[in-house]
């Protein structure tokens, strides 16, 4: 090949010095003779081009001829179709819906509490009691006016029914009675307030104030009560996901300092996007069977939000990009034994999922595509290949 070009060269050099009478360019452009510069341009381009169709001939030739030619090594994988999921990652903390600092209903000293922090406890049960100052001593004494209030009350109903007596002594023996029960209600509801229970059924995690102080309503925190059962993750949503992300949608819920994965569903999906942050919220339940999920623990979601069941993947490392922004990669054409043609092939692609991007438009089910080297061949060059996958 070299040989070939030198030769080509002498023969331009000979050319362009031969005849004596053949001025040199250098002598032409000192002419100033405009004609004769563009006559002398015209000549050599015209040579240029000759050069170059000999130049290419002679290279096709060489190829043919030389067994010592290099060919592409490359590496290649064939595609196939299969189920492709698409997940939206999003962070959140694990929250329950049963847990509450219970706070007294009444002003007093706390005089008892029933139970101890890590006890289980049953919806309704006695957890503390408040000092009622006074307030049983009085029921009694209301009671037994109440009870007075009711025998006279139905022995003057009888009377009335009988039409002995006059209708104001049953009104009033009436009036009495109920003006009686109601007090007596009062004082019960306001000693019931005393009585400090649990709102439903769940472990005390701390006792916050130890009996013998003095608690006041909606101000002294008594203890701390939760339910491990009915545990779930709050999280915001980016609106533009709003047309993928919908009620038992599955979700994959990672706790990392648990090492562990849960498979669910999503459960609620909020209506408000947030002006602020423009995200929606939802929510996805958590088992938690072994009670091992705590509230405030940090979770990792991927949410399903794409499902493609005969999708063709590659890897996005092979795919470049021309200078009109349009993606292509290289099939393997006309592939006798491990040799064949690297054919470009202008793709659309879809979404992505680790390394990997869905091809929707582009290629087939089974093409044979360059996978190693795929960075460093030509349209149409030869390409040997070393593994297909």
């Amino acid at each position: 090949m070299k040989k070939v070009i030198s030769i080509l060269i002498m023969a331009i050099v000979i050319f362009s010095c031969g005849g004596n009478e053949k001025k040199s360019v250098e002598e032409i452009i000192s002419s100033n003779n405009l004609d004769e510069i563009r006559a002398e341009r015209d000549e050599i381009v015209s040579k240029q081009t000759i050069y170059a169709e000999q130049l290419e001939q002679l290279d096709a030739k060489i190829a043919e001829l030389d067994s010592n030619k290099k060919i592409a090594l490359i590496t290649s994988f064939t595609t196939k179709e299969e189920v492709f999921n698409h997940y939206i990652e999003l962070q959140g903390n694990v929250s329950t819906k049963s847990l509450l600092v219970i706070y007294p209903e009444y002003l007093g000293i706390l005089t008892t509490v029933y139970v101890k922090e890590g006890e289980q406890v049953s919806k309704g049960q006695k957890l503390a009691k408040i000092d009622d100052g006074g307030l049983t001593p009085q029921l009694a004494q209301i009671q037994i006016q109440a009870d007075l209030a009711k025998t006279t009350y139905e022995r003057q109903e009888r009377l009335w029914k009988q039409k002995i007596g006059s209708e104001i002594q049953y009104l009033q023996a009436k009036t009495s009675y109920e003006a009686q029960t109601k007090m007596v209600n009062q004082m019960q509801e306001q000693i019931e307030k005393t009585i400090v229970k649990a709102p439903f059924s769940g472990t005390i995690d701390e006792v916050i104030t130890e009996q013998g102080n003095m608690v006041s309503p909606g101000m002294t925190q008594l203890m701390r009560i939760v339910n491990l059962n009915n545990m779930y993750i709050e999280t915001d949503v980016p609106e533009r996901h709003i047309a993928y992300v919908e009620k038992n949608k599955n979700v994959e819920v990672n706790l990392p300092v648990l090492e562990e994965t849960i498979h669910t569903k999503i459960s609620q999906v909020g209506n408000y996007i947030n002006p602020a942050n423009r995200t929606f919220k939802i929510e996805v339940p958590v088992p938690n069977d072994n009670k091992m999920i705590k509230p405030n623990l940090t979770a990792k979601i991927r949410i399903n939000d794409y499902t493609n069941e005969k999708a063709l993947l590659i890897p996005q490392s092979i795919i470049s990009e021309n200078a009109a922004g349009q993606q292509y990669i290289y099939l393997i054409t006309n592939k006798i034994n491990n040799l064949g043609m690297a054919q470009k092939v202008i793709i659309e692609t879809g979404k992505t999922e680790g390394d990997f991007i869905e091809v929707i438009k582009g290629i087939e089910d089974g093409a044979e595509i360059i996978l190693e080297g795929a960075r460093s061949i030509k349209d149409g060059q030869e390409v040997k290949v070393l593994t297909q996958k």
